[in-house]
């Protein structure tokens, strides 16, 4: 019995001994690779939920600073405005004109205007409901008046009077309680209607941020109080801003199909939601806002209890909080990010993404996923069929032809005819056969070529190195040159501009102090000669004498500032070139970062249709580094010039408008780290880099810049200056469209290197 099943085992044919194992194997590769499929789709699709819900977080942070950053720049340009003299008070007729322009140009102020210690007012805005722009001005004592603007901003007819009291509000006594910047309570007010004339009505426009069929809204003060030369209160100036268009915006945010976002303070009232439910009721006479824990969208509600429920109290959340919360059967995705200025405002941002909008794709996946698995099998089938068939045709003919090759009777190839497995036994014999022949040539063969190459290889590799080190030693001695060259000539000019400015700085004390000496002598004169000669008399009015005497004053103090300025930027070239100080000791960073800057002040500063590039120094305390001074500060040069260069890259087609929303700015932070270290970064907010350009950036001669501008060495020169000379370390991180950051790392107590 035995020996019948190895004779049935031996005449297998050859096509189900390949075919069957080759289809099990795709049905078990399949199914798994489905299954992970189905687990790994699962969790992308959580983790796209949760970045859609961080981007639309960080889109209403984006919005609500630039929106409510408005009212604050406005406030404190009137309060300038004021201070300086270029807004009248006692002229309410040409103080409402100059609001008027301002409420004409953005058109989400309800109000903006001042009142006087005295109940005065003056200002001008859209707070009545079919009317584009009104003037407005209280004379004191409660008696208030709006009035119809022209196109030019004039009064064109009286629309109402009213009484009305400034010093009992809460904006302008919290002002005046606080003496600084605020921003008041939020309120809720209805949007009123008033009756006009025929000409008020011809003036309506469709243009009023508070038209358009609101009942009610939502608006928020921004109140600063002013004073005279010695600190006496005169009034206060305030900017109503409405918040209706938090919601507008939010409505426009697109989360996922169901996603809803909605921003609540911390009391629980609603600011803002994308919600189609309301945030304000009417009751009592009353407008009152909706509280999240009432509001009537029963996801709102669940969320808020949620919260309640998991931290008590919603001043409890500080941080960002991830939740889950279940409604109608239903999870939610829930995040809550909280926003606050630095002038007191103090909301949280909910953002609510239902698992069901991703449900219907993962569902998708698993269907085709298991279509994938038989249509695998089935073609799994067809071609295993086939491959056997020609696998069996093809070890037929290579047994003929070996056993003829073995042989030596290659006639006889075409006519051996052998079916059955029986042609595997054949196929190894002829196999073997002709392998014992073969070998011994094969194996030197193998060996005479692997000696070649790897002799090749290691050829190669040799003068691989030789080029790398022949380049990298060029390129060392193109740019120390090229420095040195420059350390010279800088550390000449400050030398040749030091002497000349000291002997006018040092001389300048005594002509003031002749020039105070001889207008002395002059006012005593003038006193005891009040009545002088008519030549004089005459020749002192052609002089102008009381300008001059003002003037001369204010001239030498301009030489002053002059003089120190020319001080600092010659101190800040000596600092730069370290040519008369020792190549390697211990100084101070910050002075070599100071004094970069400084030389390329030129180029920070505000330029026509361009404003200035702030830089921001975020220092820490660091002891003094012993280093190679002069080196190092060409490192910072060449980062704080690449950051310069990228800003002006980003502003460079951008509208003025544009760039004041993102103002250009480079931020320098140092600290000292693992006791030892010390960490220098240098960031800006330019037009960043893609990852492949980012990880060439440190090679040599490459660069980004036109032809003329760049050599590609600066970088390579930096990195070669902290990470060989300096045993630190020199990175870089970028996001491509928002900026681009250099850390940089060095020991504080570096052992001088011997060349």
């Amino acid at each position: 019995m035995q020996h019948t099943n190895s004779r049935w085992f031996q005449q297998l044919p050859l096509q189900p001994i390949l075919i069957v194992p080759f289809l099990l194997q795709i049905l078990v590769a399949v199914g798994l690779v489905g299954y992970l499929s189905f687990k790994n789709g699962q969790k992308a699709v959580n983790e796209l939920a949760n970045q859609l819900v961080d981007k639309a977080s960080q889109q209403v942070d984006d919005h609500l600073d630039t929106y409510l950053a408005l009212p604050v720049q406005l406030t404190q340009i009137n309060v300038d405005a004021i201070a300086n003299g270029e807004l009248n008070l006692n002229d309410p007729i040409v103080s409402g004109r100059y609001f008027w322009r301002q409420a004409k140009a953005f058109r989400n102020l309800n109000y903006i205007g001042y009142a006087l210690t005295d109940g005065r007012e003056a200002g001008a805005g859209h707070w009545v409901k079919g009317v584009d722009l009104l003037l407005y001005e209280n004379l004191g004592k409660e008696r208030a008046s709006d009035y119809i603007a022209d196109d030019e901003g004039k009064r064109a007819e009286l629309l109402q009077r009213y009484d009305y009291n400034p010093l009992t509000e809460s904006w302008y006594k919290d002002a005046v309680a606080a003496g600084k910047f605020l921003w008041s309570p939020i309120e809720a007010a209805e949007n009123s209607n008033a009756a006009i004339t025929e000409t008020g009505k011809a003036l309506q426009t469709q243009g009023n941020a508070l038209d358009g069929g609101l009942e009610y809204y939502v608006a928020v003060s921004a109140a600063a109080p002013f004073y005279d030369k010695n600190r006496k209160l005169l009034g206060v100036t305030s900017i109503e801003l409405t918040l209706t268009s938090i919601s507008d915006f939010l409505h426009r945010l697109k989360v996922s199909r169901s996603g809803q976002v909605f921003i609540m303070e911390r009391s629980g009232l609603l600011v803002g939601s994308s919600s189609n439910y309301p945030i304000l009721y009417k009751a009592n006479e009353q407008v009152q806002r909706f509280s999240v824990l009432n509001s009537p969208d029963p996801l709102i509600r669940a969320v808020a209890q949620t919260l309640q429920k998991r931290f008590n109290t919603f001043q409890a959340i500080q941080k960002n909080q991830e939740l889950n919360v279940m409604l109608n059967g239903q999870r939610q995705l829930v995040q809550v990010t909280p926003w606050r200025d630095e002038l007191g405002l103090d909301w949280l941002v909910v953002v609510t993404v239902p698992e069901s909008d991703f449900m219907a794709q993962i569902k998708a996946n698993t269907r085709i996923a298991i279509l994938l698995c038989l249509g695998a099998a089935g073609v799994a089938a067809l071609l295993g069929f086939f491959t056997s068939r020609w696998i069996a045709e093809s070890i037929l003919r290579l047994s003929q032809v070996s056993e003829a090759i073995a042989t030596g009777q290659l006639q006889l190839a075409q006519q051996i005819k052998v079916t059955g497995i029986r042609e595997l036994n054949t196929l190894a014999r002829s196999f073997n056969h002709m392998a014992e022949q073969l070998q011994a040539s094969f194996d030197k063969l193998v060996q005479t070529n692997a000696e070649l190459e790897n002799r090749v290889e290691a050829r190669t590799a040799e003068l691989q190195t030789a080029l790398q080190n022949l380049q990298r030693t060029q390129a060392q001695m193109v740019q120390s040159e090229k420095m040195s060259a420059l350390g010279q000539m800088v550390a000449g000019v400050a030398h040749e501009i030091n002497n000349p400015v000291n002997f006018i700085y040092a001389n300048l004390t005594y002509v003031s102090e002749y020039t105070h000496d001889l207008l002395h002598l002059t006012q005593l004169y003038l006193k005891h000669y009040p009545n002088p000669p008519s030549e004089v008399a005459d020749e002192l009015k052609a002089i102008d004498f009381s300008f001059l005497e003002e003037d001369l004053t204010k001239i030498l103090q301009s030489m002053h500032v002059g003089t120190d300025r020319i001080s600092d930027i010659v101190l800040s070239l000596r600092n730069f070139s370290r040519l008369d100080e020792a190549e390697f000791k211990a100084v101070d960073i910050h002075e070599g970062i100071d004094s970069t800057l400084m030389i390329l002040h030129h180029r920070l500063k505000a330029k026509p249709n361009y404003p200035d590039i702030q830089a921001i120094k975020k220092y820490g305390q660091l002891p003094m580094v012993k280093c190679y001074a002069g080196q190092l500060n060409q490192v910072f040069m060449n980062l704080i010039s690449n950051a310069i260069d990228a800003l002006e890259e980003r502003d460079r087609n951008q509208t003025i408008d544009k760039i004041n929303n993102s103002p250009a700015c480079i931020w320098i932070d140092t600290e000292v780290i693992r006791d030892q270290w010390i960490a220098i970064q240098i960031a800006d907010n330019g037009v960043g880099m893609s990852e492949e350009v980012r990880s060439r950036i440190f090679d040599p001669f490459f660069t980004t810049k036109p032809v003329g501008k760049g050599t590609g060495l600066g970088l390579y020169i930096s990195y070669q200056i902290v990470t060989d000379k300096h045993s630190g370390k020199l990175w870089c991180e970028s996001t491509q469209g928002q900026g681009t950051k250099f850390v940089m790392e060095i020991p504080i107590q570096l052992f001088k290197i011997e060349k």
